[in-house]
């Protein structure tokens, strides 16, 4: 049985899509070419592991197709863009329609097989996680699992997932979290956050709240932006500040 794994290279360059198919094959991969969106289209009704997708194609562009791959087809192959375009407002893009990770023209073959190897391994372990989320879901019934903008906080499992990367935080961080964006947008003060999360621990002080935000932040990296503080009235979970982001 073969067991390699399938990419997908969509350019319309032929010799990239050549230079591509040859040294991905040579590293043990099978590997299909289109080029373009519309013949990707046709060729994604088979099942690849993973899809290197190039930006500005004729037609459709890029991004316009990973948008239909994730929102019509509802199909979540790993996508790797590989593009020309270099700019702050195009990796974000890129990102918000779904792609796993961005690579420069003109690349290094060897950072283009580093990346895929280290986005299927990320998706391996992803599967794994959710099939461990559906196990306990069928075991214990009714708990809530919190979905923004591609970061995931599973109150069963107790994991928390950012585009398909699980995020390790402490047991205080989580429920930091978990509390927070439970309920978005509203003000929790420091003392509702030491009440809630510490309980009944004694001398923990008001700036303990304020170091774990900031590890918390750190960790969930883009994502952190969501977590906003104002003076006199606390922290909050406010969805809307990664769309500032998206935009800046």
């Amino acid at each position: 049985m073969d067991d390699r794994k399938k990419i997908l290279v969509v350019d319309d360059e032929e010799d990239v899509c050549e230079i591509l198919k040859f040294n991905l094959i040579n590293a043990g991969y099978e590997v299909d070419i289109a080029f373009s969106s519309e013949e990707a289209l046709i060729k994604l009704a088979k099942n690849f592991d993973l899809l290197l997708l190039d930006v500005m194609l004729g037609g459709i562009s890029g991004f316009t197709l990973a948008d239909v791959i994730r929102k019509e087809l509802h199909n979540e192959v790993p996508i790797i863009f590989i593009t020309a375009k270099d700019t702050v407002d195009d990796k974000l893009k890129g990102f918000n329609v779904g792609a796993d990770d961005y690579i420069l023209k003109p690349f290094s073959i060897k950072e283009v097989i580093a990346r895929i190897q280290a986005v299927l391994s990320r998706t391996v372990l992803y599967k794994k996680a959710e099939e461990e989320r559906r196990e306990y879901n069928r075991k214990h019934p009714g708990h809530q699992v919190i979905e923004i903008s591609g970061l995931k906080i599973d109150s069963g499992s107790k994991q928390v997932i950012a585009n398909g990367t699980i995020i390790s935080l402490t047991k205080k961080e989580y429920e930091i979290l978990y509390m927070l964006a439970s309920s978005p947008s509203k003000f929790y003060s420091r003392q509702e956050i030491l009440d809630a999360v510490w309980e009944n621990e004694v001398y923990v002080l008001e700036r303990t709240v304020d170091v774990h935000i900031a590890r918390l932040r750190k960790k969930l990296g883009f994502y952190g932006s969501m977590i906003i503080n104002r003076s006199g009235f606390g922290y909050c979970f406010n969805p809307n500040e990664i769309e500032k982001v998206y935009k800046q």
